[in-house]
């Protein structure tokens, strides 16, 4: 990988007696890493995984109608670190922030249903102030800039 745009015209690396393949894109422990230095589509895989693991505990979470806390226990101990996973090295933009907190509000929205409309009785989906102030712990992004700075602490990047 380089930033340097000269260097796609070198088509292998050769150190010793080993040839090394340049390639646009690789999978090194589970995350897709680019030449281009792009999260774009590591973010993208990571919300199909998430949205797979929803859909395998989707039977569970609609079984506890009544458990909201555990259910929000489990987004936050199966679906989170499965799309979190990797996310020390990524460097968001707001786009990828975006789409990863509407990630996060479709299941919430999931997991907490719709809410009784006390003048209109009628029923209608959670808005997102809504969905914030029924978890208190600190959403997606937030997790992703937390785990960020615990994995800059550990590697001694800090002081």
């Amino acid at each position: 990988m380089s930033r340097d745009r000269n260097a796609g015209r070198i088509h292998s690396v050769r150190i010793d007696n080993s040839t090394f393949e340049r390639v646009e894109e690789f999978k090194y422990l589970g995350t897709t890493l680019t030449n281009q230095n792009s999260i774009v589509e590591e973010i993208k895989s990571r919300l199909r995984s998430g949205n797979a693991c929803y859909h395998s505990v989707q039977n569970l979470l609609s079984f506890m109608l009544q458990f909201k806390n555990l259910k929000f226990k489990i987004y936050t101990t199966i679906i989170l670190p499965v799309v979190s996973y990797g996310c020390e090295s990524w460097s968001l933009t707001l786009r990828e922030e975006r789409k990863l907190r509407e990630f996060e509000n479709m299941v919430l929205r999931r997991i907490f249903g719709p809410r009784k409309d006390e003048v209109t009785e009628e029923w209608r989906r959670l808005h997102n102030e809504e969905l914030n102030d029924l978890y208190s712990s600190s959403n997606i992004v937030r997790v992703i800039e937390i785990k960020k700075n615990e994995m800059g602490w550990a590697c001694g990047a800090y002081g």
